[in-house]
């Protein structure tokens, strides 16, 4: 059993039939789940580390030089 990070959902996963970097879709919400550790089962939603990652550097700097 797992809860999706996204609506807080009780999924059920077999622990012994996931690996680690699986992906699952959640049934009510949609939202595409990360298996990001086991025993304990731990899902979390795809692509939380490259929303962080992506609002770092945008693209707009200007580059001062000259």
């Amino acid at each position: 059993m797992a809860i999706c990070t996204g609506c807080d959902t009780e999924i059920d996963v077999d622990e012994f039939d996931v690996d680690l970097g699986d992906q699952l879709s959640c049934p009510e919400c949609g939202a595409l789940l990360l298996v990001t550790g086991l025993l304990p089962l731990e899902i979390d939603l795809e692509g939380d580390d490259q929303e962080t990652d992506s609002s770092e550097s945008t693209g707009d700097e200007v580059d001062d030089d000259g």
